[in-house]
């Protein structure tokens, strides 16, 4: 247990590093909200596709394929995306439902829960959990780009509207796009390849220091309760009925305990920047990545010493 809570600070650690250098800068003004506009956008465009593409084309897709696996992740998936919309309806504004069902449903699981996967089961978590998170990229941003669409100010919300958002949606193009290098395993030119690792490694600091620069103390205070309620319904609530209905299948061993790594994993950064992008509360999407980022080391934790005392994983 100790070494999976010293491996989750050592991944979380760096992640507020970012966060509380981005309030520095701000505090400073050495960044404003022009830049913090810019950036977000930046990111969303140009280096989070990058990332994403560059995973994609590095996972080995031939390997660790579990049809089983696959289907109940994504039955799991639009389950959680169904409930976290329900219970925004019944708890938020309409303005902020999209945010909300956005940050109790969508996990960082291509930082923190493939490198948690990788840590606990060596290769085989690194193929398994990247064939995941290849599943986890479309849907997720699939369904996020849906239920923002919805609401927000700046996207049309009819149907054909909102499926030409996302097929428009830059990080799903960037996976599409990706998928047959992967597959054939065509590699790219090395001078292209290092281009797009540059881009791709800006994207986590850069997210994280518009985050830090967006978060305040009275954004907290302002989204306090609507951020904690999203928090422990992606740390708590949704990661206990997903992983309980996988251990009620029998999925045991690595399965079960990726399974749960990645439903447990705290909201993404990517929900910032498309909170942002939509026009949306994005002080409540940022609350929610700082709130569900502090949880993870506790809920981890507990979650791993449970599996493994019961001898289910």
């Amino acid at each position: 247990m100790l070494a999976i809570f010293l491996t989750t600070l050592t991944i979380t650690a760096p992640v507020f590093a970012m966060l509380f250098l981005g309030v520095l800068l701000k505090r400073i003004n050495w960044i404003n909200d022009n830049f913090i506009h810019t950036a977000s956008s930046l990111v969303f465009n140009v280096t989070m596709p990058a990332l994403l593409f560059l995973g994609i084309l590095h996972a080995d897709l031939h390997s660790a394929l579990k049809p089983g696996l696959l289907i109940y992740f994504s039955v799991a998936t639009l389950v959680s995306f169904a409930l976290a919309w329900a219970w925004a309806i019944f708890r938020c504004r309409k303005e902020d439902r999209g945010i909300y069902t956005q940050g109790a449903f969508r996990g960082n699981n291509g930082v923190i829960g493939l490198a948690l996967a990788a840590s606990m089961y060596g290769d085989y978590g690194i193929s398994l959990g990247a064939i995941l998170a290849a599943l986890v990229i479309l849907f997720y941003n699939t369904l996020s780009t849906i239920v923002l669409a919805v609401y927000s100010p700046v996207i049309k919300s009819d149907p054909w509207s909102i499926f030409k958002s996302v097929i428009a949606n830059p990080l799903i193009i960037s996976v599409i796009a990706a998928a047959p290098f992967a597959y054939f395993q065509i590699g790219l030119p090395g001078w292209l390849e290092k281009s797009a690792q540059y881009l791709a490694d800006t994207t986590l600091p850069l997210a994280l220091i518009c985050i830090g620069g967006t978060l305040s103390l009275a954004a907290l205070r302002k989204s306090g309760s609507m951020a904690l309620s999203a928090s422990l319904m992606k740390m708590i609530w949704l990661p206990l009925l997903a992983t309980l209905g996988a251990w009620l299948l029998g999925f045991r061993g690595a399965e079960l305990g990726i399974l749960f790594l990645y439903f447990g994993a705290p909201t993404a950064a990517a929900s910032f920047v498309m909170a942002r992008a939509a026009e949306g509360n994005h002080e409540l999407a940022a609350a929610i990545i700082v709130i569900t980022t502090l949880m993870a080391a506790v809920t981890t934790n507990i979650g791993i010493f449970v599996l493994q005392a019961g001898g289910w994983i």
